[in-house]
């Protein structure tokens, strides 16, 4: 067997492993504690007891491992530690005839919870012949304890650490994340209060079908780079352009934005933009007069869909929203805001467009041609192809009840095998270089980090004090989400405050009459569109300026602000009128 196949078998076999782990919800299926193990008693030795029920916080969320002491006579009979999903199960043996003279106590403790103690009483016990049962919910309140503060601070830190680049955003995550853990491991053994979550608890936190949609999306863009495919579409704007420069503009925008909905709008952007800045120099026009456009584009074109931007990614699985169900409620507002975006880049740059020198149209035309050629047709027609079966199982997950991610690693599988297989790509290229690990690694740690400040309260403060804002009001609250989240996405990175946010929404959807999923499209808006506030909002923008300041174009953070943030104004308040006036569900 060749190295190359045994490349691909070790390939192929990781990805099935994947599938496999992508984690299960439990929330609702009535599994018992998986610590405590089902135990046979018989009834001719006693009376057999059994209390169940879900532990559960101020929001009716599941409080997982919390610690349960079933005390008899106050003398302890059973200790167990509830699931994830809050549900618990204890089961001890009484003396025959003892239960109704026994009393029964459920002692609960969590960290960052207030300590209870229950009495049970005798009209709750249910049973006879030496089978008893009790079915008991306990609601637990919340304290700010030391892990409350420690998990705080570290995840205050961590963010500032991302938001202000003086560390690379992997490192800071992956620090918070193991600094919490060490200090839940060391301090919190021997205290309990510093306690902040548990590794496994941690490892629950990660939302795979995140991780493995990115994944597997990155393995189909990474094999269509190498058709030359994207180099053939600016030349063909061009073309249709036939010189109007504001019209190869708006050809060039509109592409940027379905792009970025079926694809990465970073690898969109790395894609496009080194094509974009040969295509102006040969126009003698400035090209960050058309690459701010562009990436302007490629946030709003990236919001419509499920797979077209990371906030959506994660929104669309913590609220368990279908590739449909974004394009239906978004689709036809990113629509009305590109036409803004057209409108509003002929008010800014059309004097710069109708200055650019075309001296002879037909021969640039012939030029571009020549250079920008489709390099592997048959990689191509394949790629295209698995490309079109990804997208169709996207639009058809939800009739399928399958997550996407499992569409995407399908996809990726196939065109890496075909890649391979016909001598037409390096397998270990593939891996090292087009799959951003450096970003999957970031969402891991990321997931890492909310979840302990999830675990400990912090989210649920935040929850509590936008809803004591808004006072419950539907417009108020919308209002909040979506200009905050817009707000805070130019200013810092989306990824990690969408992340943040999650939860709260989740919370704010429930309480909130007539809310719907209107809240979600409310944080998916503000996340994105907020992203083409500065030139740090989005990592988009970082990658074209980057690239652009290395080719002699560069613009400073005012001077990008100056021209986008006023944009992304525009589009924020198109977003709220939309969603106040349709309330998309």
């Amino acid at each position: 067997m060749s190295y190359n196949r045994r490349l691909i078998l070790t390939f192929l076999a990781a990805l099935s492993s994947m599938i496999f782990l992508l984690p299960i919800d439990t929330t609702h299926a009535g599994h018992g504690p998986p610590s405590k193990k089902s135990l046979v008693y018989d009834t001719k030795a006693g009376d057999v007891v059994t209390i169940s029920g879900f532990i559960l916080d101020n929001h009716k969320e599941p409080v997982g491992e919390a610690e349960i002491i079933v005390k008899v006579n106050n003398h302890e009979v059973d200790r167990v530690s509830t699931a994830h999903n809050g549900k618990y199960i204890c089961r001890f043996l009484l003396p025959k005839g003892q239960i109704a003279s026994s009393p029964i106590q459920l002692e609960i403790r969590k960290t960052s919870f207030k300590k209870q103690v229950i009495s049970l009483q005798q009209d709750e016990i249910l049973g006879k012949q030496g089978q008893f049962s009790i079915v008991r919910d306990v609601t637990l309140s919340r304290t700010l304890g030391s892990a409350f503060w420690i998990s705080t601070i570290v995840f205050i830190l961590a963010y500032a650490l991302i938001a202000f680049e003086l560390l690379h955003r992997t490192i800071a995550a992956m620090l918070g994340a193991g600094l919490m853990l060490l200090i839940s491991y060391t301090i919190g053994t021997i205290n309990p209060d510093y306690h902040i979550f548990s590794f496994e608890a941690a490892i629950a936190s990660i939302d795979m079908n995140v991780i493995f949609l990115l994944m597997g999306m990155m393995m189909i863009v990474g094999v269509l780079k190498h058709t030359g495919v994207f180099q053939w579409c600016a030349y063909f704007a061009y073309k249709l352009a036939r010189g109007k420069v504001f019209v190869l503009a708006i050809y060039l925008m509109l592409f940027t934005a379905v792009s970025s909905a079926f694809l990465d709008n970073v690898t969109t952007m790395l894609l496009l933009t080194g094509v974009a800045i040969e295509i102006c120099v040969s126009l003698s026009l400035n090209p960050l007069y058309m690459l701010i456009p562009l990436v302007l584009a490629s946030n709003i074109g990236g919001t419509a869909t499920l797979i077209g931007d990371p906030p959506n990614i994660m929104i669309g699985s913590y609220a368990g929203l279908t590739f449909m169900d974004f394009v239906v409620a978004l689709g036809a507002l990113c629509g009305v805001c590109m036409v803004a975006l057209v409108i509003f880049s002929r008010l800014i740059w059309g004097k710069d467009y109708r200055s650019a020198k075309v001296e002879n149209v037909e021969e640039h035309i012939q030029e571009l041609k020549e250079e920008y050629k489709i390099t592997d047709p048959t990689l191509l027609a394949y790629g295209l192809g698995v490309l079109a079966f990804a997208v169709l199982l996207f639009l058809t997950h939800g009739y399928w009840h399958m997550e996407v991610s499992i569409a995407a690693l399908m996809g990726g599988a196939i065109l890496v095998t075909i890649a391979i297989v016909t001598g037409k790509a390096n397998l270990i290229e593939l891996i090292e270089k087009d799959i951003e690990w450096p970003t999957l690694m970031f969402f891991i740690f990321l997931f890492m980090i909310v979840g302990a400040v999830e675990s400990t309260g912090l989210l649920a403060l935040i929850a509590d004090w936008i809803l004591h804002l808004s006072q419950g009001n539907f417009v108020a609250a919308l209002s909040l989400i979506l200009w905050v989240a817009a707000i805070m996405s130019a200013f810092v990175d989306n990824i990690p405050f969408t992340a943040t946010m999650l939860p709260i929404v989740a919370y704010l959807s429930t309480v909130i009459p007539g809310s719907a999923n209107t809240l979600w499209w409310a944080l998916a808006l503000g996340a994105c569109f907020g992203g083409n506030g500065t030139i740090i909002g989005a990592s988009a923008n970082v990658v074209t300026m980057g690239i652009a300041e290395s080719r002699g174009y560069r613009i400073t953070f005012g001077g990008f602000m100056k021209t986008a943030f006023p944009y992304m104004v525009i589009s924020v308040a198109i977003a709220q009128a939309w969603l106040l006036i349709f309330r998309p569900q």
